[in-house]
């Protein structure tokens, strides 16, 4: 499938084309509607397509037109672009994993311990505004990465090799087979044991997520417990995923 799409689109990367590698998108945040979701005459795929079951990585979202990053609201939970026409109606695949970049604010300083945020709460504000809250919601992960000095860079130790996390991912996707990306609530909720549950719903109350991002907290937590080898979902990992959904959370 994914060498079907590259070679419809001309592209000409073996890699790709013999199924060894899936594609790797990072479009720039100038990219018009059209070149994210397809279009023109002929229609032609767009970056969400030539990116399925690969990654689309979008560094800087707020910078990008309005227009171009909320057609990924639907994409993102249907998991493929309708493209219609007077004469003709195409349905494209567009399943990647969607990964986004942003700065806490204008100036990038915003919380960092040893440089001075220049920004304004207003100009925060409108900053992350540019954001809409349901195309977030959309998001499973939310996490603040803090810079990192120039000495930790030097002294950090070797992480896990991508063989060691491959056999992990696989691992739990055998552990989460019947859990597909659109679950019903009561097969999320299945193992999971009622303290964890109340400890969910309480952050889900105080942080005044939506009933979208309820259910995103939820399946991020049965991750974390089959990572974890767990048969149930424990507070441990419901206090886990509510971490993971920082722009839920007031701007301090």
């Amino acid at each position: 499938e994914i060498a079907t799409i590259a070679s419809s689109a001309g592209l000409r990367s073996p890699q790709i084309l013999v199924g060894q590698r899936r594609p790797f998108r990072a479009p720039h945040h100038t990219a018009s509607a059209a070149a994210i979701v397809g279009g023109g005459e002929p229609i032609r795929a767009g970056e969400l397509t030539l990116a399925h079951r690969g990654v689309l990585f979008l560094d800087e979202l707020p910078e990008f037109r309005r227009d171009a990053i909320e057609t990924l609201r639907t994409t993102m939970e249907e998991g493929e672009v309708v493209i219609s026409r007077a004469r003709q109606r195409v349905r494209l695949p567009a399943e990647p994993m969607v990964v986004a970049a942003m700065n806490p604010c204008p100036c990038g300083y915003h919380g960092d311990p040893t440089r001075f945020c220049r920004c304004g709460e207003l100009q925060i504000a409108r900053y992350r505004g540019r954001v809409s809250g349901p195309l977030l919601d959309r998001f499973d992960l939310q996490v603040a990465v803090p810079r990192v000095s120039a000495r930790t860079m030097r002294k950090a130790t070797p992480g896990e090799s991508s063989k060691a996390v491959q056999r992990r991912v696989e691992r739990t996707r055998a552990w989460l087979t019947s859990d597909g990306p659109r679950a019903s609530l009561e097969s999320l909720t299945e193992h999971v044991t009622p303290e964890a549950l109340t400890l969910l719903e309480l952050g889900v109350e105080r942080l005044k997520m939506s009933a979208r991002a309820y259910l995103k907290a939820l399946r991020v937590a049965r991750t974390i417990a089959a990572l974890d080898r767990s048969t149930e979902v424990l507070p441990a990992h419901t206090a886990e995923a509510l971490q993971y959904r920082v722009l839920d959370r007031e701007p301090s």
